[in-house]
């Protein structure tokens, strides 16, 4: 199960497959859905204003991050797709077996207006104003 509920659960990885200088950039636009050129563009502008700390992040992140192939990365992503839509059927499956049928609705409310019916009747007796009279006491 995923540690949070609603929280889709992915990885970081290089993609050698798009890779100009190791797939950091790559992998990155991958993980966080933007395109590629926008984060290489972000990655020029980063080594422009902090030369040697971005060329520090650049090359940590290159030993660690392990690499993949956009191939390997999209049949992961496949697979918990797949059991995304499994999960989703058996919680369908559920919802249509908790349905109440016709049948159990009419028996509901047949039962709710038989009670109605009691309540109504003692509201409306003498027993109820007597009732009333002693609670006040």
């Amino acid at each position: 199960m995923s540690y949070c509920a609603g929280v889709e659960r992915r990885r970081l990885y290089r993609d050698s497959d798009r890779a100009v200088l190791g797939g950091v950039c790559a992998g990155l636009s991958r993980y966080f859905g933007m395109n590629l050129k926008v984060t290489r563009f972000l990655c020029v502008i980063a080594f422009l204003c902090a030369f040697p700390f971005a060329l520090i992040a650049y090359l940590a992140a290159m030993f660690v991050i392990p690499a993949s192939s956009s191939k390997v990365y999209d049949e992961e992503i496949r697979n918990e797709l797949h059991r995304d839509e499994i999960r989703k059927e058996r919680l369908r499956e559920e919802i249509l077996r908790a349905k109440p049928t016709v049948g159990e609705v009419r028996e509901r409310y047949k039962e709710m207006d038989a009670r109605l019916a009691k309540i109504e009747k003692y509201v409306t007796s003498s027993r109820y104003e007597l009732d009333e009279k002693l609670r006040r006491l």
